[in-house]
């Protein structure tokens, strides 16, 4: 049931992707096709920038925040660093944080992709797992494509507010060693909202991952990420998020972990030609008991120290 809801609401929200581009449109000043593919007069190179211009300045300036995923479109090169603590006693630094390279192609979608994050595990004594030694590195699932459709948006300037559907797609990546279940490809169909209130805006994602294969071994699992998140002195963003993960089924099923999120990033500032730094930090840590009897699954870790890097473009 679970399954046909999430997907029904996101083929709904992608059925209504057309009229809501004109709504888009009209909200933004002059009007837009309805394909969103141009911009200008010139071919599709050539207008690229003129296209990311017209889909940014007509919905929210809101900044991308540490975890939850934007409904915003937004064009950057990006890499994020985070060093786990775990509930079993291991640490785990993730190199790339599953962040790459986001485009807008045209006035209403976003494609990104995404790098495999690289992990580097180690205990202060060493343990094996299945057999194999839990210390080392490798690469983890992590979504490699995410495909954004804006389906409703309005600037600051006038309803300051957005809704968005995404499509991520996993690949089986990960080592043997960071995968509890059997190596699968998933799928993550996605609904995002946000709206704001002078500098005080509030950006939600509500996700369903669900493995292509193995699915009573892997299990769904339901991710529900809200930020709450102020902006003062032009360049300073204070955040704190509230990201929550829920197995529908399978070894985890009925299991959830709710994090915690406080941070803060700061930007955009000019590199020239355009281009904006954006860098930020933050503390994420669990405020639901783990399940230390049923370890190795046990749900994530129990904290993080988070880091970002962007050049926006």
């Amino acid at each position: 049931m679970m399954k046909k809801t999430m997907l029904g609401c996101f083929l709904v929200s992608l059925a209504l992707a057309a009229p809501a581009w004109a709504d888009d449109a009209t909200a933004a000043g002059p009007a837009q096709p309805e394909s969103g593919l141009s911009a200008g007069n010139g071919d599709f190179l050539t207008d690229w920038y003129a296209r990311v211009h017209q889909a940014q300045s007509s919905q929210p300036g809101w900044m991308t925040p540490l975890v939850t995923v934007t409904p915003r479109l937004e064009q950057e090169v990006r890499f994020d660093q985070s060093w786990q603590q775990l509930g079993n006693g291991a640490h785990v630094t993730n190199y790339g944080g599953g962040k790459g390279l986001e485009l807008i192609p045209t006035t209403t979608n976003e494609i990104v992709i995404n790098a495999p994050p690289y992990l580097d595990r180690t205990y202060a004594r060493a343990r094996m797992t299945n057999g194999l030694p839990s210390e080392g590195t490798g690469f983890q699932d992590d979504p490699v494509l995410l495909i954004k459709q804006r389906l409703l948006s309005s600037p600051e300037s006038q309803g300051n507010y957005i809704l968005s559907a995404f499509l991520g797609v996993s690949a089986p990546t990960a080592a043997t060693r960071f995968v509890a279940g059997y190596d699968a490809w998933s799928v993550t169909p996605t609904l995002a909202a946000g709206k704001g209130w002078g500098d005080f805006d509030i950006q939600g994602t509500m996700g369903l991952q669900m493995p292509m294969a193995y699915a009573s071994e892997n299990g769904d699992a339901l991710n529900t990420n809200v930020t709450f998140q102020y902006h003062f002195a032009r360049y300073f963003w204070p955040e704190l998020e509230v990201n929550s993960t829920y197995w529908t089924n399978g070894p985890r099923g009925g299991r959830f972990q709710t994090f915690l999120t406080p941070g803060i990033i700061f930007g955009r500032f000019g590199l020239g030609d355009g281009a904006k730094l954006i860098l930020g930090v933050g503390y994420q840590f669990a405020v639901t008991p783990p399940n230390d009897n049923l370890e190795p699954l046990t749900p994530l870790y129990d904290r993080a120290l988070l880091a970002t890097a962007r050049v926006a473009f």
